[in-house]
């Protein structure tokens, strides 16, 4: 049992773009893993417990499972989420952002994995993400244990296998000019100049700018890599939907440079800044409508 858990927000709320829904379950791959997802309310018998709402997230795979930790990791599903939302600042828009999103996580994710596709999402929305993401594993990855009369699915791939295909085999999966900048990290990756796995361990200062050297990273991507991959919870990606969050609900009526969010953010919003931005960004793209 879990308390606080929203699935459907965690796993479509942009941080991962391999979750489907179909027929009242959440399908997607975790490393070799084939998974599917569903949350059941437990019944409350009191307001006070209400307020902290709690959920059974059932799990199913293809095969049989003795340790569900390696999901119970992925989901964070232990966290104490209370402890995380009563460190916001008490403010407006993180009161409305908390009341319309509250269960929504942050899952820890495949290091590579998050970096390739936060980089195929450069200039793309969430469904065109998920498209281009499909493709690539469908052409590249490794066919997974699925349930009987299950279509074809794949894994992510590995560095190693993008960084031996050919530029125009990686644009065929519609990725356009994101093509080479993902070929060149995967070769960088796979040829150990970069090894991502150690940026958990760094300032959160020295791991982007590390991660800024790659190519087609800048500093949103590599916020995106550092919070929802490396768990360093001050990363604040600001992306389009987060600035007109920040600009309209923070600084209304006024011109605020990125530089100047960047720096509002960092003081602003605690040591839960990135789980901040992340109701913020949901907040904005689903509830707040703020799309003009």
């Amino acid at each position: 049992m879990v308390h606080d858990y929203d699935l459907a927000a965690t796993l479509n709320s942009g941080q991962t773009f391999r979750w489907q829904l179909g027929e009242g379950w959440w399908e997607g791959v975790i490393g070799l893993r084939w998974v599917r997802l569903r949350a059941e309310a437990v019944s409350r018998t009191n307001e006070k417990a209400a307020e902290n709402e709690s959920s059974v997230i059932i799990a199913e795979a293809a095969e049989p499972v003795n340790d569900w930790r390696w999901l119970a990791d992925y989901l964070q599903a232990g966290l104490n989420l209370a402890d995380i939302l009563d460190a916001f600042p008490d403010d407006q828009p993180m009161r409305l952002a908390v009341a319309a999103c509250r269960g929504l996580r942050l899952v820890r994710q495949d290091p590579w994995e998050c970096l390739a596709s936060f980089i195929l999402s450069s200039s793309k929305q969430i469904v065109q993400i998920q498209q281009i993401v499909a493709r690539l594993c469908e052409k590249f990855g490794e066919q997974v244990m699925i349930p009987q009369n299950h279509q074809p699915v794949y894994s992510f791939p590995l560095p190693g296998r993008i960084a031996a295909a050919g530029e125009s085999e990686l644009r065929a999966c519609k990725m356009g000019f994101r093509a080479p900048n993902l070929r060149e990290t995967a070769q960088m990756i796979a040829g150990g100049t970069m090894n991502l796995c150690q940026l958990s361990a760094l300032p959160i200062g020295e791991a982007r700018d590390a991660l800024m050297r790659l190519p087609g990273v800048g500093r949103k991507i590599a916020d995106c890599f550092l919070l929802f991959a490396c768990g360093h919870q001050d990363a604040f990606p600001v992306d389009v939907w987060v600035m007109k969050a920040l600009r309209r609900l923070y600084f209304p009526r006024r011109q605020v440079s990125l530089k100047r969010l960047h720096k509002f953010a960092a003081t602003h919003f605690g040591p839960y800044a990135g789980y901040a931005q992340q109701y913020l960004f949901h907040y904005a793209r689903v509830h707040a409508k703020l799309d003009d």
